[in-house]
């Protein structure tokens, strides 16, 4: 276990040939990740960003958006995006169930931003209204998306997400999960959407978010990204939680480093576009529990790259990633 852990035993992952080059880091050795870390998916937000919807054809050509929720997760936090995606609904015929997929996507973040991150008794009447407005539109374009596409999974995890805003209650919410997950059992973004749902701040009970997150990362393989759902269902207790050290255990620890062997740290681990996002995962639940093994090994793997999720639930996100960089 410990010459894995440790990096030794194993090659290190070849070289990616559409790896974007590292930025200038910053002071502290940290750069913020763009565009996956690809030149394709940069090439894909550039075009997204100028309105170009041919050349967005185009960019999505080496991608499967109906299953790749990092790519559409791009798309979908653009802003501007709004603009122009609608004319392709109305006029793309053959490609209506892409441009809705993304127009979907982009409503759910629009929504929010309008709603904004305050507590929803500091939300406006007029925040309300537009954030409803955004998210009734997602819904109906999501919904005929999965309509066309009927192996699409990307659609129903975002459909979980606008039904919880909508607050359209548990029956519809399930029924979404099921239909995600008999697309893909073992997708990691529905898990993860799904471990939120289960939280007390959204009518679940406590516990029961950690103990669906270890029967989902239980049926998968050696080697596969659904054990981010672990780090993710303690990282959500540790927001629930009133004690911020609530997650410092030698079992919280221990089930910590298992399952980052067990997934990002295994040999069999396949390092997609974005895969730093994974390794920010364990990063900050890791960091939080103050586990001094496998934690520095995460953090030489991922050379400074820092992604928003999940440290935007600190109050200070980059500092607080230095910080725990530092301390690793």
């Amino acid at each position: 276990m410990f010459d894995r852990l440790f990096g030794r035993g194993g090659e290190r992952p070849a070289a990616d040939p559409y790896a974007l080059p590292v930025p200038r880091r910053q002071k502290n050795g940290m750069y913020t990740l763009r565009a996956l870390g690809d030149t394709r998916v940069l090439a894909l937000v550039e075009a997204a960003g100028a309105g170009d919807w041919g050349a967005v054809k185009a960019a999505l050509a080496p991608f499967d958006l109906g299953r790749d929720h990092q790519v559409l997760g791009e798309l979908a936090d653009l802003d501007g995006v709004q603009n122009w995606i609608g004319r392709a609904v109305e006029e793309d015929k053959e490609h209506r169930a892409t441009a809705l997929l993304i127009s979907g996507a982009r409503h759910i973040t629009w929504g929010w931003e309008a709603r904004t991150s305050a507590r929803a008794v500091d939300v406006t009447q007029e925040q309300w209204r537009v954030f409803h407005e955004r998210l009734h539109i997602a819904e109906e374009q999501l919904l005929e998306a999965a309509e066309l596409r009927p192996e699409w999974v990307t659609p129903w995890r975002r459909l979980l997400t606008s039904g919880r805003g909508m607050s359209l209650g548990p029956a519809v919410n399930e029924t979404r999960l099921d239909a995600a997950l008999r697309r893909d059992p073992l997708d990691l973004e529905t898990h993860v959407e799904w471990v939120s749902q289960l939280q007390p701040r959204w009518g679940g009970e406590p516990g029961e978010a950690l103990a669906y997150a270890r029967e989902a990362f239980a049926a998968a393989p050696d080697g596969h990204r659904l054990g981010c759902v672990i780090a993710m269902a303690h990282i959500e207790d540790w927001v629930e939680s009133d004690r911020k050290n609530c997650l410092i255990s030698p079992a919280i620890q221990d089930e910590l480093l298992e399952s980052a062997e067990r997934s990002i740290l295994h040999p069999a681990y396949v390092r997609r576009p974005g895969w730093q996002h994974d390794f920010n995962m364990f990063a900050m639940a890791l960091s939080l529990a103050s586990e001094r093994l496998v934690l520095p090994r995460v953090f030489r793997e991922l050379q400074g790259a820092y992604t928003t999720w999940p440290w935007r639930y600190m109050a200070k996100p980059e500092e607080m990633y230095a910080r725990a960089r530092r301390n690793a």
